[in-house]
């Protein structure tokens, strides 16, 4: 067993398309087909507005925020929701107080749950 740490301390810092405040620690990949990561988002942080280049799979596990997908309309989430943005989709993310998400991203994602 391993145990390891995919806090914020270790993360890449992202600014790309406007983003702010924000951390991406990559925790596991497969041969290209799937990657996992935790993002977190500090107080007024913002994922910017990009298309999706894979399904996505963004899995709130703390904090709060407001989320947007191809009706760009603007939707709260918190911890114990996700949102699920398909390959080419536009997004963006934003929080007031800070959100901590699990992503997961690749090809043949499939979401079961509606």
């Amino acid at each position: 067993m391993k145990i390891v740490d995919f806090g914020s301390e270790k993360g890449r810092i992202i600014e790309a398309f406007g983003s702010q405040n924000l951390a991406m620690t990559r925790i596991l990949s497969s041969s290209g087909e799937l990657q996992t990561g935790c993002m977190h988002l500090g107080p007024n942080g913002v994922v910017g507005y990009h298309q999706a280049t894979v399904p996505q799979l963004f899995l709130v596990v703390g904090g709060e925020g407001f989320v947007k997908g191809k009706e760009n309309e603007e939707l709260p989430i918190q911890a114990g929701s996700a949102a699920f943005w398909e390959a080419g989709e536009w997004h963006e993310t934003r929080t007031e107080q800070g959100l901590t998400a699990i992503v997961i991203e690749g090809e043949s994602l499939k979401l079961y749950l509606e």
